[in-house]
């Protein structure tokens, strides 16, 4: 059953939030990050990405970075631009983009969920990745960038939610992207037992984005465990900062696929190829999937609709994604893209881009885009029940949740530190 808990969280003042609130670290190359922290002084990417406090030819990953974090970090606490709960609570975080919005709790979630599998994963993870948030996270001792959960909706806690939100805000503002961030407090005892006792009586809670940022945090606790010998379970290290919401709130968007050639095919050639798969049929303008099994091509400056045929549909969870029908059919055996994870051949196009973007890459260095049918929630569900990880690159959330609003200290009470 999952233990999800209220936590004594370190948060920005009001009057701060808006400013220091950032999007996640992997948004942003170094320079681009730096940029931001320009523009923003107190944005919480001089924090999460600190190596934008030296020069450039330190790296990325030298040890005084994370060092730099920490300090960075806990002088900002220390001079009051953040403070402490005095007792555990739950938070409500609603997002709101084009006038839809989305509304998580941030809790604190358990590393024994995860090792248990009560927590599910969909995605693999790479060492090199892990280990820059396991010495940010353990160096920092803090957890900063919450991770992105997600559980079938539950009425109980719906109820809750849904009252909290009638009421004023703890923090209410639009970034610079437009979204809008609003979010309560919940630390009545009798609320914070239904959510409480509601997770626990859940067999499965799903990531969906942050697979590195979560294996790392689990990392970090497994460690402080071993380190300390003796251990309760009830410490702080023992659980990771989250954000969960419920699905039926969700959105996932199309991540599309660019390629830069055609493996040695002429443009009729390849549609020729396409046929053996596909029913093709030309659009007069941009073309984007209606239903799973439909593709929009960009090739030659055409649209195109592509339609699965039935003898390649499948009912497997992994097999029957539109991802895995694109790479198994077209990516591997037309084009020889074996592995999308290695091969600079293709590239990926988050839908938040639109279709434009797929038509400027292949007006300048592509020359066919495939435009996707955005996996469902219950797909990804569905593939992490059944033990299986998805293909590379087969979601995109938005929004994206911001870091430094809601922070997880791992020896709990930050006047200790």
């Amino acid at each position: 059953m999952a233990q999800i808990r209220p936590f004594q969280c370190i948060r920005p003042k009001e009057e701060l939030a808006s400013h220091i609130a950032a999007l996640p670290y992997d948004v942003y190359n170094r320079q681009e990050a730096k940029k931001e922290i320009e523009k923003e002084p107190l944005s919480f990417l001089k924090i999460d990405r600190a190596e934008t406090q030296f020069p450039d030819d330190v790296d990325t990953y030298d040890h005084r970075v994370y060092e730099k974090a920490h300090d960075t970090l806990w002088d900002m606490i220390r001079k009051g631009d953040f403070e402490q709960e005095k007792s555990p609570c739950y938070y409500i975080y609603r997002l709101t983009m084009n006038g839809r919005s989305q509304s998580g709790i941030a809790a604190c979630a358990s590393i024994d969920d995860y090792e248990d599998n009560i927590i599910k994963k969909h995605e693999n993870t790479r060492e090199d990745k892990e280990l820059d948030r396991i010495s940010h996270v353990d160096i920092c001792n803090a957890q900063t960038g919450p991770i992105f959960l997600a559980y079938r909706s539950n009425d109980r806690i719906n109820q809750v939610t849904g009252r909290y939100q009638t009421e004023k805000a703890l923090y209410d503002f639009t970034s610079e992207d437009g979204i809008s961030h609003t979010v309560w407090r919940i630390s009545d005892q009798n609320d914070i037992r239904t959510i409480q006792d509601a997770f626990g009586q859940m067999n499965q809670i799903y990531i969906a984005d942050g697979h590195h940022r979560c294996a790392s945090a689990v990392k970090v606790g497994l460690k402080r465990r071993r380190d300390a010998g003796h251990y309760s379970g009830q410490e702080d290290f023992n659980y990771f900062l989250s954000v969960l919401f419920p699905d039926d709130q969700l959105m996932i968007m199309d991540y599309n696929r660019v390629v830069k050639d055609l493996n040695g095919y002429t443009p009729d050639e390849f549609i020729e190829k396409l046929k053996d798969i596909f029913s093709l049929r030309l659009e007069e303008e941009q073309y984007r999937p209606k239903k799973k099994g439909e593709f929009g091509m960009f090739l030659s400056d055409r649209w195109y609709r592509l339609e699965l045929k039935d003898q390649y549909k499948s009912t497997h969870p992994v097999a029957g994604l539109d991802v895995s029908i694109l790479q198994e059919q077209v990516l591997a055996p037309m084009l020889n893209i074996f592995d999308p994870k290695t091969d600079h051949r293709i590239d990926f196009v988050g839908g938040i881009r639109g279709l434009e973007e797929l038509e400027k890459r292949v007006q300048s260095d592509c020359k066919v885009a495939f435009a996707m049918y955005p996996t469902s929630i219950e797909e990804l569900f569905n593939v992490a029940d059944a033990g299986l990880l998805m293909p590379p690159k087969s979601t995109w959330f938005e929004p994206k949740l911001r870091s430094g609003l809601f922070i997880h200290a791992l020896d709990g009470d930050m006047e200790d530190l």
